[in-house]
């Protein structure tokens, strides 16, 4: 069965930062390669989402979280997104040094998005 993935506003920002952050301070096409190679992770959710374990902060919120971790080692991304019925939405995208989601801090709430 193939799912949607839909990217949530907050997750495209997620990204764009990510991306220029690695664009201003990485060498050569190494943005490029994670943009493209974050954009296949993202899109590989569209079939067996829910093979992805809990988010640690899973059970800070009403609506069940998942990650997909993304990139190696310190550049490790957290891929964080819910499903709902045949959609996935992705809800955050974190690198894997930031503290976890808190209702308690206002970020990440899904239903915020």
């Amino acid at each position: 069965m193939k799912y949607e993935v839909e990217v949530a506003d907050q997750a495209q920002i997620d990204a764009e930062e990510a991306y220029l952050w690695i664009l201003e301070r990485a060498p050569g096409d190494r943005a490029t390669r994670w943009w493209n190679g974050l954009e296949k992770a993202v899109l590989s959710l569209e079939h067996m989402p829910a093979r992805c374990p809990l988010a640690p902060e899973d059970s800070e919120f009403e609506e069940e979280i998942r990650e997909l971790l993304y990139g190696k080692r310190q550049h490790r991304y957290r891929i964080l997104f819910t499903i709902r019925a045949q959609t996935v939405i992705i809800l955050h995208i974190r690198h894997g040094a930031r503290d976890y989601l808190s209702p308690d801090r206002g970020e990440g709430e899904p239903d915020a998005l």
